[in-house]
């Protein structure tokens, strides 16, 4: 529907869709600010979960258990893996002799116990995991709004650079009508502009002759592009004072 609305401007003549004044705004999720998972977080403690199973396998008095470790040796473990190695514990476990003396029980409950704490950590692999697949290429999310990223408002009333889940809002004008709008993830305007572009072409099967945008947009990247597309660029450069 905005798409005929704004070809129904067009065909009256009140804008030309030759010109894209582009420019962007931060709008707030309605999730919690407190819900966020950072990559840098995850990877690290994915890390250090890596290091864990590893070593769990190593203490593990089964020739199974250390057979995997040392041929995952240098390589990550997944959660596949971990179900595959879980199984063959279990079926080592029920395999086995029923146990007679005082020491082997106590062995067969350390291994049971073992097995539990390798099934706790496959599913915090999972966890982790997970978390990786849903922020993508993106460095946050919010738990209670996925699609949200992290970002630094405009406004911010507490004046401590506070992050808040949220999306850039690019909006492209013409003669004071709105031709274009899309939301992205990237918190700065610079890496949407191509996107943004093609998100024209997408709706109007044509490409702006004419872009006007502030510095925020300048780069090398964005200049070739508008370039390489016959684009009449009225950006400012972003070192440019």
């Amino acid at each position: 529907i905005f798409t005929q609305v704004v070809l129904v401007l067009a065909a009256k003549g009140l804008i030309s869709l030759d010109v894209e004044y582009i420019d962007g705004t931060k709008i707030e999720s309605k999730a919690n600010k407190y819900t966020f998972v950072w990559k840098r977080t995850v990877e690290k403690n994915r890390a250090r979960l890596q290091e864990q199973i590893r070593t769990l396998l190593l203490q593990v008095d089964d020739v199974i258990a250390q057979d995997n470790a040392a041929k995952t040796e240098g390589v990550e473990f997944t959660a596949a893996l971990l179900d595959e190695i879980s199984e063959e514990l279990n079926k080592s476990l029920e395999s086995a002799p029923e146990p007679k003396t005082k020491e082997e029980k106590q062995a067969v409950r350390t291994k049971k116990k073992q097995l539990k704490e390798l099934e706790k950590k496959r599913n915090k692999l999972q966890e982790y995991d997970q978390h990786l697949e849903i922020m993508g290429e993106r460095n946050s999310y919010s738990k209670t709004d996925p699609d949200a990223t992290f970002m630094h408002m405009k406004e911010d009333a507490m004046r401590n650079g506070q992050t808040k889940p949220g999306y850039n809002l690019q909006i492209a004008t013409e003669n004071q009508f709105i031709t274009d709008f899309a939301l992205y993830a990237n918190r700065t305007d610079t890496l949407t502009l191509p996107s943004f572009l093609e998100s024209f072409n997408s709706r109007y099967h044509r490409y702006a002759k004419t872009v006007v945008a502030d510095s925020g947009y300048g780069s090398e990247e964005n200049y070739l592009f508008m370039d390489v597309h016959n684009m009449e660029a009225y950006v400012k450069y972003n070192c440019f004072h």
